[in-house]
């Protein structure tokens, strides 16, 4: 079978990608990779150590044993996103710039001979906005990329009106942007103290950090200043959908709420606008988001080979329709 992403009858949109040839590109803040005595690997970002996850001859730095696993899982079509602990959305400027060049050319030549089974979406130096559009252009125009993925976390908000040029290129460039949390505090400021206490930076941090970004892109009116923008957020907008009922209420009764989003169904209408990775490993979850937001802006994740992905040797069977819906949102 000739594998290309006009018939993968399965695309995942959330994998994500270390590279060998990005270590030390933001100089001392590297990323660096190395073993304890005992033979344990680790991974440095600044001063963040991350213990005991084994990227070195794993799917995530190669691409081949990628390949072969996504065949035992019956995946068709990946989409390779950059390390939420590498975004580095908070260091120097030119040191952050200088790490997205490398890594998004480190990431094109990865896909450029797999382009039927692996494409890929670029990381921006999102604390310098001309800079990261000019990368995301670059990405675009002269590498092959297919959208980009920055973090919830930056040196401004979502709706900060300096955000706007980076929308408009996106628009303009008639890309996706991806929005996928990391670890509070690895390279800026310091997230909630319990947070760092059972991994729950991740395993409850990011469904906040998520349904603070949906609420930040609504409210904030990134929706009606950018009407063309797609926008994909991770694990299903996070808690989203519990929290959906207070997001409509505070519609009706908050003060600062713009004039766009006070007519009936005004919020329904921008939510249902954005799109969601179905990766909340939970089914009833998986139900409530999509009786929320239908199943037009659906598309499949799996985080693989991650902590939270499905277990290896699981086949994976979602829905034909994602496959259709990630073409789409990722114009193939």
């Amino acid at each position: 079978m000739t594998h290309s992403p006009q018939n993968a009858r399965v695309i995942d949109v959330h994998a994500h990608a270390v590279l060998a040839e990005s270590m030390g590109a933001a100089g001392d803040y590297g990323p660096e990779i190395g073993a304890h005595a005992d033979g344990q690997p680790w991974f440095r970002v600044g001063s963040y150590q991350l213990d005991g996850v084994r990227y070195l001859g794993s799917p995530f730095m190669d691409a081949d044993l990628r390949l072969q696993r996504m065949d035992e899982a019956g995946i068709d079509y990946q989409i390779l996103s950059p390390n939420p602990l590498t975004y580095f959305h908070f260091i120097p400027a030119p040191k952050a710039i200088r790490f997205c060049r490398t890594h998004n050319n480190a990431l094109a030549a990865t896909v450029r001979n797999r382009v039927g089974r692996l494409g890929a979406i670029a990381a921006l130096p999102m604390q310098d906005i001309p800079a990261a559009c000019e990368e995301l252009r670059r990405a675009i125009t002269e590498l092959g990329l297919l959208g980009a993925q920055i973090g919830t976390d930056m040196t401004q908000p979502l709706d900060d009106p300096a955000m706007d040029a980076l929308y408009a290129t996106c628009v303009e460039l008639n890309v996706p942007l991806f929005i996928h949390p990391g670890p509070a505090g690895i390279d800026g400021p310091a997230g909630d103290p319990s947070l760092r206490r059972f991994d729950l930076d991740v395993v409850v941090g990011f469904a906040a950090q998520e349904v603070l970004a949906v609420c930040t892109l609504i409210y904030g009116g990134v929706l009606d200043r950018h009407p063309k923008l797609d926008i994909c957020l991770s694990h299903g907008g996070g808690a989203m959908g519990y929290l959906v009922g207070r997001m409509k209420l505070a519609v009706r009764k908050r003060p600062w709420v713009i004039d766009e989003l006070k007519p009936d169904g005004a919020f329904e209408e921008r939510l249902c606008r954005l799109w969601f990775d179905n990766h909340l490993n939970n089914t009833s979850s998986l139900d409530l988001l999509v009786s929320l937001i239908g199943e037009d802006h659906l598309v499949y994740g799996t985080n693989f080979a991650g902590w939270d992905a499905p277990d290896p040797g699981d086949t994976h069977d979602p829905e034909p329709k994602l496959a259709d819906n990630a073409r789409r949102l990722l114009r193939l």
